[in-house]
């Protein structure tokens, strides 16, 4: 099984709301999903747990790329555009530090058009205990 697969199956919650990883490279991933309904808030704008979710499950892939298991630790988000009914988004993550206990992510997200909706840090563990999977796609 790829990590993909892994975490787009294990991953309940993440699964639940419709995110799914697109993309999955060692230091890089792209989690994808569809604002429906169901996303919406008291304002009928993307909740931001939503956006929040999507890019904690591009986060979880980057910080597991690497084979051993990485749990996030702190993760600080800015919402900066709303993200609207039927837009697609993504979170695209970004490893800048490799450390052997303490990896650290960029994560962007954004909808169709390119347009920035949130920025979040990701900060994370990595336990003495491999994750196995076959290759990361």
């Amino acid at each position: 099984m790829t990590l993909q697969e892994r975490l787009n199956n294990d991953d309940r919650f993440a699964k639940s709301i419709g995110a799914q990883l697109t993309t999955v490279r060692e230091g890089y991933a792209c989690a994808e999903l569809t604002v429906e309904e169901r996303h919406l808030n008291g304002a009928g704008v993307c909740q931001g747990g939503v956006m929040y979710t999507l890019a904690d499950l591009a986060f979880a892939a980057v910080a597991n790329s690497h084979g051993i298991l990485s749990l996030g630790i702190s993760n600080t988000i800015t919402f900066i555009k709303s993200a609207q009914l039927g837009e697609r988004i993504k979170a695209e993550c970004v490893e800048q530090v490799n450390h052997h206990r303490l990896p650290y992510c960029d994560i962007k997200i954004s909808n169709e058009q390119g347009e920035i909706l949130a920025m979040m840090t990701g900060l994370g563990y990595r336990m003495k205990q491999e994750i196995p999977f076959d290759s990361l796609m």
